[in-house]
């Protein structure tokens, strides 16, 4: 019998997942799930994040030394992030006119807020948010820039929060070694593709484990979940965030098909491997090495592309993230600030969060700080800031899941665009994990 494809077993594991959280949180059973199923779920995670610095690493050395010209990887990286600026854009004017069509707001009444309020605003995630969002504001503009360049390579490659320190160090290298010599670069070279297949194969190792760790994911998210009355109470303003969210992958699909000439629904078949991982774990870092290895041998892009435009996309590139912050940012006004509605803030929404996404972390939460950056950018009241988090905390872990699948999906569509445009997307080459086993 034919193996079920590897997207249908996650999709299984996930709605398994769903289910027995629900059993278990109205049996009281949130301690088991915490305790002895959570944690398998958090190794998943760990085993992913374990292997993104190593094969970035390896994989965009190997990539930018390949080009042979590094005017090829001038012509790449200038494509790639105009392309990228181009789509948050489109992300943010895509949810600012939703929500100033939909007007969520008006829904939500005053008991509701002092209810989220009494809950949510004193919270300590909230003041670690706010302190967070306190500190990247008096950072200065350019200390972006700064936080990119890595004074110590070691210590950045042991924190997956530097990513882009190692991007900018792998690149470094790889253009050193264009201009050494091709037989003093040759070893070296060598060494670093030899990881990245090595890599590679522990990607296909790690993801037998991912249906059942996608469960432990659901499960605990399932049983850790706020207040029904209060997630209803939110429903129409995260409807306006999911469907924000689902026309910006119709926009990508169009990309895909007018653009790189593909099939949309054969394009989400071969990467909704790395899409679901994306909305289990709400990390586009810890999807990363799937994201690399789908687009890469499934779909047909060229490792000279993927090495470069998908690590920088998991660090720069935040469409699903950019478009619910100016949701929520409107959202928020609506309901705390109506006077603030005018045109200049929403024009204001839109360049602060393009900027606050250029070097955000890409892991779970995120999202708020930058949302903190985007309100204090535009005059929201400062003591109307923790009642604006606490107005949006009740869904923003099942939003989170769902922006960073438009993340990781936004990542893969520009890869394939940008290969396209290039003359470097190819037919799939497919590797499994045994293919070399056992060895005769």
């Amino acid at each position: 019998m034919k193996k079920l494809a590897l997207h249908w077993q996650i999709l299984i594991g996930m709605l398994l997942g769903v289910i027995f959280g629900f059993i278990m949180a109205s049996v009281n059973g949130q301690d088991f799930v915490m305790k002895w199923v959570d944690p398998f779920g958090k190794i998943f995670v760990k085993l992913l994040k374990l292997i993104a610095v190593p094969l970035i690493l390896a994989s965009l050395i190997k990539g930018i030394s390949d080009l042979k010209d590094i005017s090829k990887f001038k012509n790449m990286g200038l494509r790639t992030i105009v392309l990228y600026i181009i789509t948050t854009v489109i992300a943010i004017t895509i949810g600012l006119g939703l929500v100033n069509t939909l007007k969520p707001g008006k829904g939500i009444t005053k008991e509701t807020v002092s209810m989220l309020k009494d809950k949510y605003s004193t919270s300590d995630q909230a003041q670690t948010i706010l302190i967070n969002a306190k500190q990247q504001k008096e950072a200065g503009p350019l200390q972006f820039l700064v936080d990119m360049v890595p004074d110590n390579a070691i210590y950045a490659m042991g924190n997956n929060k530097f990513m882009l320190q190692v991007i900018v160090f792998a690149i470094l290298l790889g253009l050193c070694l264009l201009l050494v010599p091709e037989e003093k670069a040759k070893p070296l070279k060598d060494f670093f593709d030899s990881l990245n297949e090595v890599v590679l194969k522990m990607v296909d190792i790690i993801m037998l484990f991912a249906p059942y760790a996608v469960f432990a994911l659901l499960a605990s998210v399932v049983v850790s979940a706020d207040d029904p009355d209060i997630l209803l109470a939110l429903l129409k303003y995260a409807g306006v965030v999911v469907l924000g969210l689902f026309l910006m992958i119709c926009f990508y699909m169009i990309l895909i098909s007018v653009y790189a000439k593909k099939s949309p629904f054969w394009f989400i078949n071969r990467i909704s491997p790395a899409q679901l991982l994306a909305f289990s774990t709400s990390s586009s870092a810890a999807a990363l090495p799937v994201t690399m290895e789908r687009v890469e041998e499934h779909v047909g892009v060229d490792k000279e592309v993927t090495s470069f435009v998908l690590p920088v996309g998991a660090t720069i590139n935040m469409d699903g993230t950019s478009l619910y912050q100016g949701v929520a940012a409107v959202f928020i006004m609506q309901v705390l600030w109506p006077e603030g509605l005018v045109f200049s803030n929403q024009l204001m929404i839109i360049l602060t969060a393009l900027l606050a996404s250029i070097g955000s972390a890409a892991v779970p939460g995120a999202g708020m700080v930058m949302l903190v950056i985007v309100l204090e950018a535009i005059g929201f009241p400062s003591d109307l800031l923790p009642i604006a988090l606490a107005l949006i905390f009740a869904v923003d872990r099942p939003l989170d899941m769902c922006r960073t699948t438009v993340n990781v999906t936004g990542d893969a569509t520009v890869s394939t665009v940008i290969a396209k445009s290039l003359g470097k997307l190819g037919e799939p080459h497919i590797k499994n994990w045994d293919d070399n086993y056992p060895v005769k």
